[in-house]
């Protein structure tokens, strides 16, 4: 069956919704309904391998899950935030029925006060945390509570909504923080441990595997960020949102930030690389900025390169790569030269093979600096040299 190209579209940028973890009012009421029961793991035996691994830490102390908890558990915080939300009067309440008893008392906006909770946890004794985007938008000051039950005042140094990850700043002094791992040698299968406030519930520990490395934000369902997650099965709900995914030396390896909506055993998490790239931007201006390009694209493949030479007036002969089908007005795209109907073979001389490949390759290279790109125009290779600019805060792609 073939599909329109219209229908790819909503292919690629609708896949099964998925939804933040952290709790926003009733928004994600349904959600925690049904994640309501959090399912206990049992710990197997760890098999024979490397020295240094995951299962030699699991083989040399059959409690490592606790004593990982107990290392991290106090750099661990609850983040309670709260924002106004403005609405506008229905307008059957302006009408002259309303009017004769309201008078010209009817305000145009009423508001409401909505409460969100998430996590966090603390990167250096100086106060500084991090957390979820999502947890603390449209707030500017937070209220942060440390392990031990003290509440402290924290201000949002920054967020960046298109990796989700936000900085929040405490006055204090001497705090527990924890040690940050990587995930360069993470491979499927090693132990993953996640710790935050899920459904209010303080300090919760689960426990799973690494199930996926590498997962697009498309394939997540939140196609607008630039993140390739880790998925994983240990048990993240509502609450969940900015708490730590730790490796089994109790090391920090990314950020809870997403689950699934109607899905068992997915979860998953920002890799900690980013995280700290962004925080530490945030923390030097306040923001993070993110190369931009300026295209729309598809993947190719036989089903996509027959809808877009039925449906446009392009001709698509090249049997894989990337195709353009849109250079957004005024972008750095449009200043380079590219064309609708390029194909996208090498960025930086590097093959790519798919829209979240180019993705990738952007979202790594400097905002100004010249990145080649190699396409394929009317059956000929040409070389386009752009510079990325910024993100527009409205862009996404």
């Amino acid at each position: 069956m073939s599909l329109s190209l219209k229908q790819i579209g909503v292919y690629l940028s609708l896949l099964a919704l998925g939804t933040g973890a952290g709790v926003w009012g009733n928004r994600y009421l349904s959600q925690m309904q049904a994640n309501t029961a959090e399912s206990g793991s049992v710990v197997p035996v760890a098999i024979k391998s490397s020295p240094g691994s995951p299962s030699v830490v699991a083989e040399e102390n059959e409690n490592f899950i606790a004593l990982a908890a107990q290392k991290v558990g106090p750099a661990v915080v609850r983040i309670d935030a709260t924002r106004q939300v403005t609405q506008q009067i229905p307008e059957a309440f302006r009408q002259p029925f309303f009017g004769r008893f309201f008078g010209n008392e009817l305000p145009e906006f009423h508001g409401r006060v909505e409460h969100g909770t998430g996590s966090g946890f603390i990167l250096s004794a100086d106060g500084t945390i991090v957390t979820n985007a999502h947890v603390v938008e449209g707030s500017d000051t937070v209220d942060v509570t440390l392990n031990n039950g003290k509440i402290f005042q924290g201000r949002v140094i920054g967020a960046d909504p298109v990796t989700d990850v936000a900085v929040v700043k405490i006055e204090a002094e001497d705090l527990p923080s924890v040690s940050l791992g990587t995930t360069e040698n993470l491979i499927p299968g090693e132990w993953a441990i996640a710790i935050g406030n899920p459904l209010g519930l303080d300090n919760t520990v689960t426990v799973g595997i690494i199930s996926a490395l590498g997962r697009s934000s498309s394939e997540v369902g939140i196609p607008e960020k630039r993140v390739q997650f880790i998925q994983t099965d240990a048990a993240i709900n509502p609450g969940n949102s900015g708490g730590p995914l730790l490796n089994a030396s109790g090391e920090v390896i990314g950020i809870n930030t997403a689950i699934r909506a109607h899905g068992q055993g997915l979860g998953f998490a920002i890799p900690i690389e980013t995280a700290v790239k962004v925080a530490d931007q945030i923390l030097a201006t306040g923001k993070a900025d993110h190369p931009y390009l300026g295209i729309h694209m598809i993947t190719l493949d036989s089903e996509s390169r027959q809808a877009i030479n039925q449906e446009t007036n392009m001709q698509v002969t090249a049997e894989t790569g990337v195709v353009i089908v849109q250079v957004v007005e005024n972008s750095p795209a449009e200043y380079a030269g590219f064309q609708t109907g390029d194909v996208i073979q090498k960025i930086g001389g590097q093959l790519v093979e798919t829209a979240v490949d180019v993705q990738e390759k952007v979202e790594a290279s400097e905002i100004g600096e010249v990145l080649e790109v190699e396409v394929i125009r009317n059956e000929e290779t040409k070389i386009v040299e752009v510079r990325p600019g910024t993100l527009p805060q409205e862009q996404t792609e």
